[in-house]
């Protein structure tokens, strides 16, 4: 690596990526640098990119730190001839546009140079981008619930999983929501992975109408979770595992698993959630990659009506 004051070019897999402003501060809070950022994403890329390889990623950027304004680049921004993109032209919107494909540890740490705090792939994958490999439900919780209530709601749905024989795997949101995928790899549409998991997410709230809720509307949320089951959309994306998320302290969207999310269920309390970067690179060292199953287990949904 060479470097000349705040900036500096970084030799990886045969490229050079420039680093700019690296010694600007991201997190105030902590007074950690866009230089810890990129050295963080260098650090996970290994476990990452496995997940967002062939993916089209959103990049949700904050250029003047977590405190500024900050945006959700959809459409490619200006890069060097080795950043792949990807034409998408989404069902859901009709619109055509370039995405970036971050496959490599060079385009990675491309990203993380725009200030990229967060990467959102799709979840259809190439060469095949308009069918998802897996399904994903998100469970937000609206205060006064947390993440012990969101835990519970994560449990009875594993339960609801496992009752229809699929596997699935979970992670933290970043914040106090999970994010629970079935995984697939095998053919579905988007119109399917919907659907069912609209009705997964209505059985629970028929069964537990006092602490889960299906609508959208923030005024719905209060003191409930929010089971989302949008998501299942062409040209909608999910953050990945081990992306940052922008908040006063860097914490990651890291799986977890579900023995620990069964004990914060019962106990209300955990001392890893949220997960901090320190602690995901610890993970990773301890348990490696929790969320590997959804590269490689081939699964298919249920076809007609779920019957409880």
């Amino acid at each position: 690596m060479s470097a000349v004051g705040s900036s500096c070019t970084i030799e990886v897999d045969g490229r050079e990526v420039t680093c700019t402003n690296v010694d600007k501060v991201l997190w105030p809070a902590v007074e950690l640098t866009k230089g810890w950022l990129i050295s963080y994403y260098d650090a996970v890329a290994d476990a990452l990119l496995p997940h967002i390889t062939g993916h089209p990623v959103t990049l949700h950027r904050f250029p003047d730190g977590v405190d500024a304004p900050h945006w959700y680049q959809t459409r490619a921004p200006a890069h060097p001839p080795w950043v792949r993109t990807l034409t998408t032209r989404p069902e859901r919107t009709g619109k055509v546009f370039d995405v970036v494909v971050l496959d490599s540890r060079a385009s990675l740490l491309w990203a993380a140079n725009l200030a990229s705090i967060e990467l959102h792939p799709y979840l259809g994958r190439e060469p095949d981008v308009e069918h998802p490999t897996a399904a994903v439900f998100d469970l937000d919780p609206g205060a006064p619930a947390g993440i012990q209530e969101t835990a519970r709601v994560g449990m009875a749905l594993h339960a609801l999983l496992d009752g229809l024989a699929l596997h699935s795997v979970v992670k933290t949101s970043g914040n106090a929501g999970l994010h629970v995928y079935v995984p697939l790899n095998e053919p579905h549409r988007y119109s399917h992975t919907k659907t069912f998991a609209r009705a997964v997410a209505e059985i629970l709230r028929q069964e537990s109408p006092g602490h889960v809720i299906t609508k959208m509307a923030r005024r719905h949320r209060v003191g409930k979770v929010f089971v989302d089951w949008s998501q299942n959309d062409a040209g909608k994306s999910t953050v990945a595992p081990y992306s940052l998320r922008g908040n006063a302290i860097p914490t990651v969207s890291a799986p977890l698993t579900w023995d620990e999310v069964a004990r914060v269920a019962e106990a209300g309390t955990s001392s890893h959630l949220p997960v901090t970067a320190a602690d995901v690179l610890d993970r990773l060292d301890r348990l490696g990659d929790l969320f590997h199953d959804v590269l490689t287990m081939r699964q298919h949904l249920p076809d007609g009506e779920l019957a409880r």
